[in-house]
């Protein structure tokens, strides 16, 4: 699977998932990759802040999977190991001195920076993940399964239920102070500037024009680049540094 784009082979079945195909991998690899992560990094790292976020998520999906909470479980654990091995991958590329996808860079290179706070770190993550990582890992899940994006919708929404409960975790865990929902503070304008819900709205709709053009290779790799680089941008401005290091 390549980092920041795919290739088509072959014409996928359409209808019910096919019962004889291979079970999805089990998420137990990919939690203890993220446990590993959030044992070896500072807890301040930006990089840190967002694992510990999306482990919650993960947990929370494995165990939804383990307890029919989805329409497929086979479907649901081979599109979150697909979407986690994602974010695993730009980690590993980071850690290597290779680039990571556009939309990760940022996190990336301010990771360290004082004048960002974690409630930002954690969001700009979430927007990377979810505004890039999830519409390839939509369209590596129906190669992978053999479907079309439409019966993975139901488990995809479900999914996405639980990322904005984690959402109102994060603001509550992470939230500055009292002092956030004063007009005049940045952070207000900031978090009021972006939505989780348009951030999965727009992956799913990115996700369906992308498999739509599974057969045109060159052109599915440019709206691929084109992706890469619109949310590496959101993730730069959610980045923005609000406090001036003492």
């Amino acid at each position: 699977m390549t980092q920041t784009g795919w290739t088509p082979t072959g014409s996928p079945r359409t209808g019910h998932l096919a019962h004889t195909h291979r079970s999805a991998a089990p998420l137990d690899p990919v939690v203890r990759r993220m446990r590993a992560l959030r044992a070896d990094l500072p807890a301040r790292d930006g990089i840190a802040v967002f694992n510990r976020v999306y482990l919650t998520v993960t947990e929370e999906i494995s165990r939804l999977i383990a307890h029919d909470g989805f329409a497929d479980p086979r479907a649901a654990a081979t599109l979150d190991v697909l979407f986690a091995e994602r974010y695993l991958a730009a980690v590993e590329a980071a850690s290597a001195g290779r680039r990571p996808p556009g939309c990760w860079r940022p996190l990336f290179q301010y990771r360290r920076h004082p004048g960002v706070r974690p409630l930002q770190f954690a969001l700009a993550g979430i927007n990377a993940h979810i505004g890039h990582d999830l519409t390839l890992a939509v369209v590596d899940s129906c190669r992978t399964l053999g479907c079309e994006p439409a019966l993975l919708e139901r488990d995809f929404d479900r999914v996405g239920d639980t990322l904005a409960l984690l959402e109102e975790r994060i603001r509550e865990e992470l939230m500055p102070g009292p002092d956030l929902f004063e007009v005049a503070d940045p952070m207000t304008h900031l978090l009021a500037s972006w939505s989780l819900d348009r951030a999965r709205d727009a992956s799913w709709s990115a996700a369906k024009v992308l498999w739509q053009l599974r057969e045109l290779p060159g052109l599915a790799q440019e709206f691929t680049d084109r992706l890469d680089a619109g949310v590496g941008l959101v993730t730069r401005c959610l980045l923005t540094p609000l406090s001036v290091p003492d």
